[in-house]
């Protein structure tokens, strides 16, 4: 897929993001793990480990996209990748629906459960179109990239800032 060669520079910095953010993920974690909660691990598989999974998506794709294929390689993992992001989704869903730590709210619903399905969804289409329309599906896994990059981003961020405000706040009613 000669297409592949203009695309190096992106999936090299997209790639280089998300290793770094998955590194910040687990000092946040880390630091996060000294103030343990009773149910803290079931929250944390609903709402922490998918950022690290889109992350890990992201690297994974950057470095698959990056590697110098002369064919149609890359585009058997575009569909392996959608279909098991879209059976992780729903494992997503059901976790956050399982813990009892939290209450998710319609904007938890939307970001951690709804959206991540979305480039999920395009992986797999870009697979099935692919060879019909090779520059097109570069397009829509790039666009999927970026918003599992976006995705982790933002969830990260929520899930650091509830653990400061919240917890936070929890911690300065205790020592009153």
């Amino acid at each position: 897929m000669p297409e592949l060669t203009e695309w190096n520079s992106f999936y090299v910095i997209v790639g280089s993001s998300a290793g770094a953010l998955i590194g910040l993920q687990f000092v946040v974690l880390t630091l996060v793990a000294e103030r343990p909660h009773a149910q803290m691990g079931e929250a944390s598989a609903a709402f922490a480990t998918p950022s690290v999974v889109h992350f890990g998506v992201v690297l994974l794709l950057s470095a698959v996209m990056s590697a110098p294929w002369h064919g149609f390689g890359p585009v058997i993992l575009w569909g392996l990748v959608g279909l098991s992001g879209i059976l992780y989704g729903v494992v997503v869903i059901r976790r956050m629906r399982a813990q009892k730590v939290y209450k998710p709210v319609l904007e938890d619903w939307l970001f951690y459960g709804l959206l991540p399905l979305i480039p999920y969804a395009m992986l797999a289409v870009a697979f099935i179109v692919a060879r019909a329309d090779p520059r097109r599906s570069l397009f829509v896994v790039a666009t999927a990239t970026l918003m599992f990059l976006f995705l982790g981003i933002r969830n990260s961020w929520d899930a650091i800032t509830y653990h400061v405000v919240t917890k936070g706040k929890e911690k300065a009613k205790r020592s009153e």
